[in-house]
């Protein structure tokens, strides 16, 4: 089984733009995510793939492997697909290139589910972590996600799922991390499949999956991590890299 990662980077970014060559203590962030990825020992081969000259110049300098898109994506999982669609390979694991702290025991969770799926019944595994916090609950740019007893996903959405309506429930929330690790099958068939009206009211790429009836499994984390996508953030990282 061959197994590679790749790291979608897009220069340009609505709340933080440039936020990927924003500087982390000496290394721009999509240097620190690519040297991350690459110590986790996990992967045949770790690209960055991007829009951006600038990026691609940066992974390439320091001895990195880089892909240039062709095309114009409005997703990651779009430019994944055109960089891995001729090379061999079975699954491609996507890190966010706003993710500095990548570390391997997540990773390899990932990993192993494939590892584990003799009969190839699941499509993609990504990662979720458990919240409690209400404000992070209620905030639309967290992406919440309901699973059944197998741990597969039901549902990806950026309202509170499930809704309390009944406060004496204890439920528990998860926050969906976009990580994500696809068979390569799973990821050309998104694609060149359209977006569908669920996925294009919430703006959640993984529910075009779900709609096309792709199966899902979510693997719990405890590892938060930080991910880039304010000045604010830039500045945690700073910190928690010291």
């Amino acid at each position: 089984m061959k197994i590679i990662s790749m790291i979608p980077a897009r220069y340009s970014a609505s709340r933080f733009p440039g936020k990927l060559m924003q500087d982390l203590e000496g290394k721009p962030v999509i240097l620190r995510t690519y040297e991350a990825t690459v110590a986790t020992q996990l992967f045949d081969d770790v690209f960055v793939v991007t829009d951006s000259e600038v990026i691609y110049d940066t992974i390439v300098s320091h001895g990195g492997k880089a892909i240039m898109s062709q095309k114009e994506h409005e997703c990651g999982s779009d430019r994944i697909a055109e960089a891995v669609e001729h090379l061999d390979i079975d699954i491609v694991v996507n890190v966010q290139g706003d993710e500095p702290f990548t570390e391997a025991s997540s990773l390899q969770k990932l990993i192993e589910v494939f590892k584990d799926d003799k009969d190839k019944q699941i499509d993609l595994a990504s990662l979720m972590v458990h919240i409690t916090d209400q404000d992070e609950i209620n905030n639309p740019n967290t992406v919440k996600v309901i699973v059944d007893n197998f741990n597969f996903a039901l549902y990806f959405s950026r309202s509170p799922i499930p809704y309390p309506r009944d406060k004496n429930i204890n439920v528990k929330y998860f926050k969906h991390k976009g990580v994500y690790a696809f068979r390569k099958e799973a990821i050309l068939d998104f694609y060149n499949l359209p977006m569908k009206p669920l996925e294009a009211s919430e703006k959640i790429e993984c529910i075009r999956y779900l709609e096309y009836g792709k199966r899902i499994k979510m693997v719990e984390t405890h590892v938060e991590g930080v991910e880039i996508d304010t000045p604010e953030d830039l500045e945690r990282a700073k910190k928690l890299w010291k």
